[in-house]
């Protein structure tokens, strides 16, 4: 097996915190950037202070859906939150670094996972972190213009 990468930025005109509280509002300000295309039966399991948020929905994409159930892990740092699924080696980091002047954020969306081996997992190779990437854009582009127009 290799590890798939799928890596999208965005720049948002927001300070870093702005940003990071859009996307740790599970129950209201996630729902709103996760593009209804890709994303179904969205919804928060567990949302506790201090215990990191559990959230399930199922992916639409190349044909093809699969469920999640997401752990949401904060580092200490402030400027990562790591999402994964507690049943595959898919992992999700939204990595946020704030410009010189605060007023912008760079926002980069990684998605990584273990790939299928034989035939299926060549066509996963060339396939997949394309088409997660068009998905990831359209999510990094719904937070932008929600942080942007002040949604929260």
């Amino acid at each position: 097996m290799s590890r798939l990468v799928a890596r999208t930025e965005e720049v948002i005109s927001a300070e870093l915190e702005r940003v990071r509280e859009l996307l740790l509002d599970y129950r209201y300000g996630r729902s709103r950037i996760l593009p209804p295309e890709y994303f179904s039966d969205y919804r928060v399991e567990q949302n506790e202070p201090g215990e990191g948020a559990l959230i399930s929905y199922r992916l639409q994409a190349g044909g093809r859906q699969r469920s999640y159930r997401i752990h949401v892990e904060e580092p200490a740092t402030g400027r990562a939150i790591v999402e994964r699924d507690t049943r595959s080696s898919f992992v999700m980091t939204w990595t946020l670094t704030p410009s010189e002047g605060g007023d912008r954020t760079l926002v980069v969306l990684e998605s990584s996972w273990e790939g299928a081996i034989g035939i299926g997992g060549f066509f996963e190779r060339i396939f997949a972190p394309r088409a997660l990437r068009r998905i990831q854009g359209d999510v990094l582009e719904r937070l932008r213009m929600a942080v942007e127009e002040g949604v929260t």
